[in-house]
């Protein structure tokens, strides 16, 4: 009794000091204030180029809430647009806290669509509970290896991974280009597709009435243990040192140059998942043009969130509602559905902006 009445005044003591109140707040700031101004100030710069432009905007962003939260079915579509980007942006917040500047989240998604639409082909005879884990494992770690040869010319050849990651992007999209026009297009020989994978590689449904599937709860499992893996065990306390400083994180001892490889390695795998989900659980064949953008678009979800892997799944959830909502508000409101990625342009730019004047309150 006398131990627990100790840990609860030291827990007292604790949270009336002020630097620890000073702290709260400050990530309160950071982690909660800055993003929801940022969209606040977005969404109002948006209504101003609305109006500029000569739309409506009270019916604008009234037929975006619709296109959101109008009916079960657009809250579904919501939820399907966010998977891929919750997983990407899980994988581009653990390559960014590791200092490793992965771009190439795109390219990376169309390996890993490619490898689980070929392991679905391929081995169209096995059941369900063997062929889509396959399918989805192979797909995480061919977007991996995409991403671990950028890692690798980073660290065995200092190149930098911006240009290495984007480069490697174009060579991704080129190969399945090459694939869906060559040796893997289907059958009938009309479109630059696949054939449609078997019924049993289809990931099912959660709810009857939606297309959300179960990717979407592998997302969030993903989301968590990346999380958990960041914060609570040694290779996470190694890539948050290597970001934080790599040159102080070497001389403590820990390997600069395998932590960022496994970082590239991780960032790359849940691209390539997605990639795989997105064809086993919505498209059902690989095609060119697979992606409308998710793999930058997975960018801008880490950032909003200060590059924390569970609260992707919150700006995973809000840029899938964008992309949802935009759709109906294109067709209900006849405004350009690229507004969306005005807004999601604008809210970066103010989370940058605030959190710039942050750590510079003078502005210089």
């Amino acid at each position: 009794m006398l131990k627990i009445l100790k840990i609860g005044t030291s827990w007292q003591n604790l949270w009336q000091s002020e630097e620890f109140r000073s702290d709260v707040r400050h990530e309160l700031w950071r982690n909660i204030v800055v993003p929801v101004l940022a969209i606040i100030f977005a969404l109002g710069v948006g209504a101003l180029i609305l109006s500029a432009t000569g739309y409506n905007v009270v019916k604008a962003y009234g037929a975006l809430w619709q296109g959101v939260f109008g009916s079960k079915v657009n809250v579904g579509e919501a939820f399907l647009r966010s998977t891929p980007l919750i997983l990407i942006g899980t994988g581009i917040a653990l390559a960014f806290r590791c200092g490793f500047w992965n771009i190439g989240a795109e390219g990376q998604f169309y390996a890993g669509a490619a490898a689980g639409t070929y392991v679905a082909l391929t081995f169209a005879n096995l059941p369900p509970w063997a062929g889509i884990p396959i399918a989805l494992l192979v797909g995480f770690f061919t977007g991996a290896i995409w991403g671990a040869l950028a890692g690798l010319l980073k660290v065995k050849f200092c190149l930098n991974e911006v240009v290495t990651t984007i480069m490697l992007n174009y060579i991704a999209i080129g190969l399945v280009g090459y694939l869906v026009t060559g040796p893997m297009q289907e059958a009938m020989r009309e479109n630059p597709q696949t054939d449609e994978i078997v019924r049993s590689f289809v990931i099912g449904r959660i709810f009857p009435t939606s297309r959300v599937h179960y990717g979407f709860i592998i997302a969030v499992v993903v989301a968590i243990i990346a999380t958990i893996v960041l914060f609570r065990t040694p290779l996470g306390y190694s890539m948050r040192a290597v970001g934080y400083n790599p040159d102080a994180a070497k001389h403590a001892g820990i390997n600069v140059a395998s932590s960022m490889a496994t970082a590239a390695f991780l960032s790359g795998g849940t691209a390539g998942l997605a990639g795989a989900i997105e064809v086993l659980g919505v498209t059902g064949r690989l095609f060119e043009n697979l992606s409308p953008g998710y793999g930058f678009e997975g960018i801008a979800v880490s950032l909003l969130v200060n590059n924390h892997p569970l609260a992707t799944i919150v700006s995973g959830l809000l840029f899938g509602a964008l992309g949802a909502g935009s759709q109906v508000m294109q067709l209900n409101a006849k405004v350009p559905a690229v507004l969306t990625f005005i807004i999601q342009g604008l809210i970066i730019a103010f989370i940058i902006s605030f959190r710039y004047l942050d750590k510079n309150p003078s502005g210089k």
